[in-house]
């Protein structure tokens, strides 16, 4: 791998990363989380926030140049204007970062401090972001409806994943409410809601995952001499055992918190795990989605 194709997958990671937090985080803040606490919750995760609108900026600006070097004769055309020009205008990946240049945008708009009008316009901005990313890759292998098919199952995976993954950091905030009485029932409404649109959101994820795989590989990624079916059966398996510790999350650990202080660290421990579990499986994705599959 070149040091180009390097730095393309660490812009991948990082704009991945930071749109499906946004996109999660912004979604279930706003449709799960109880006025008492949404504004809080919101305000803490301002620096993170920055953060990720940084990173997603700061990779979508990188991914152009990096794009024409790879497509050009190498770093002398990471800095041709013509070059810039012709990967914007006449190749897919000039949509898409014209897509992400504009969510980009809108997420700086919505950058604001903790105000209630700006959560709704965060998870847009970042809705558009991920939108952009089923118009290249593997999806454009197929023609016609079949293409379009396979670009909206990419989008709902996207959408449901990046719930589950962007809601898990305001969920790991709100344990801290769960024991102090004046916060805890707005806390359990949360997490309850949580719980609920998590059965649906990991469901999404499964099916939609599937049928990516099917349409691409065509059945199981059980060849291992191709590196893009050994690292998509490694995610696999990541998030099978981000689904284990979601259902013991749910109904041990949640189901208990009341008779012992242990499930309460358990609870936050299992919690911050599947943060790290997503994390490793972005990496994955943001490597073999470069890959030839078959």
């Amino acid at each position: 791998m070149t040091t180009a194709e390097t730095l393309i997958v660490v812009c991948r990671f990082g704009f991945y990363a930071g749109a499906l937090f946004l996109w999660g985080a912004a979604t279930y803040i706003a449709g799960f989380v109880p006025d008492g606490l949404r504004q809080s919750v919101w305000a803490k995760l301002t620096p993170i926030r920055g953060l990720s609108v940084l990173v997603i900026a700061g990779a979508t600006v990188a991914s152009l140049p990096l794009n024409a070097a790879l497509l050009g004769d190498g770093w002398q055309d990471a800095a041709d204007l013509g070059m810039l020009w012709t990967v914007i205008t006449q190749t897919s990946i000039g949509t898409v970062w014209i897509v992400q240049a504009i969510a980009a945008g809108l997420l700086f708009a919505a950058l604001t401090p903790s105000s209630r009008s700006k959560i709704l316009p965060t998870a847009l901005a970042a809705l558009v972001a991920l939108a952009s990313l089923p118009i290249s890759g593997h999806a454009a292998i197929h023609d016609g409806s079949l293409r379009l098919l396979h670009r909206a199952n990419d989008l709902l995976h996207l959408l449901s994943g990046g719930f589950w993954f962007g809601a898990l950091l305001p969920v790991a905030l709100l344990l801290p409410a769960l024991r102090d009485q004046s916060t805890r029932h707005d806390a359990t409404t949360a997490l309850i809601g949580f719980s609920r649109a998590g059965h649906v959101a990991v469901a999404l994820v499964i099916v939609t995952g599937l049928f990516s795989t099917w349409l691409i590989v065509g059945g199981l990624p059980l060849d291992w001499s191709l590196p893009y079916q050994l690292l998509l059966s490694a995610k696999i398996l990541i998030v099978a055992t981000m689904v284990a510790l979601a259902i013991v999350n749910r109904y041990v650990f949640v189901r208990l918190l009341d008779r012992s202080p242990l499930m309460y660290r358990s609870l936050v421990c299992a919690t911050v795990t599947e943060i790290g579990l997503s994390l490793g499986v972005l990496a994955l994705v943001a490597y073999f989605g470069r890959l030839q599959p078959v």
